[in-house]
């Protein structure tokens, strides 16, 4: 339920890497985890020489300099200075923006409270946290669906990290049932194209203990 490592997820599929995945409760605050991370957030990728990287923006940037210059047309990162610009704005505003409005307090509410024990935060969801989140998501999917109705992709041409960051956090959303697609044909198109990269299966075929998907997350032609 993570956006940014969805998103991180995404791009290490894009570039072909095999990785193996630890899940993390972090409101745990592990000591093992916390030496990785002293901030206590997600993703945290580490590589083959136990070399530690924290953050979306911080990992996305290094595999695209160490990775992504080397991939040419199949770069998540424009080689023009203001399409990288683009690609980054855009990919700020759905891990930042979108998260506060929307993501992070309705994952918080509807998954995080019925796994984090009472003293630490759990218990029964916050309507009115719920009711102003989901009151935001139409500002957003209104943009989503400006954004990819007048330009190939969202940042241009190219499939790029702007893309992936969108998706990622659709994704958590479509998972609760939060959005109704009726409403976003154009956003649906774009969506759906992203589903079918081979990069997305994982993320489709996981499943949440105790709180299963609506019945076409899946579905790659819902």
């Amino acid at each position: 339920m993570s956006t940014a490592s969805r998103f991180i997820r995404l791009v290490l599929s894009e570039y072909g890497f095999q990785v193996d995945l630890i899940e993390e409760q972090t409101w745990e605050k592990r000591r093992e985890f916390l030496s990785l991370n002293p901030a206590g957030t997600l993703p945290v990728y580490v590589d083959d020489n136990m070399r530690v990287l924290c953050g979306p923006a911080v990992i996305s940037e290094f595999l695209d300099e160490t990775h992504g210059v080397l991939k040419r047309d199949r770069r998540l990162l424009a080689e023009d200075p203001f399409q990288r610009a683009e690609i980054r704005r855009l990919t700020e505003w759905f891990l930042q923006k979108m998260e506060q409005d929307v993501t992070k307090p309705l994952v918080r509410e509807r998954v995080h409270k019925l796994l984090i024990p009472n003293g630490l935060g759990g218990g029964a969801p916050d309507s009115k946290v719920l009711r102003t989140a989901r009151g935001n998501i139409r500002q957003h999917m209104k943009y989503l669906s400006w954004l990819s109705g007048s330009r190939p992709w969202l940042a241009g041409d190219r499939l790029s990290y702007a893309d992936l960051a969108a998706a990622a956090a659709i994704s958590v959303l479509d998972y609760l049932g939060e959005i109704d697609w009726s409403e976003y044909p154009i956003a649906k198109e774009w969506y759906q194209r992203l589903k079918s990269r081979p990069s997305f299966r994982p993320l489709l075929a996981e499943r949440l203990r105790g709180l299963t998907p609506v019945s076409h997350y899946a579905d790659l032609d819902f």
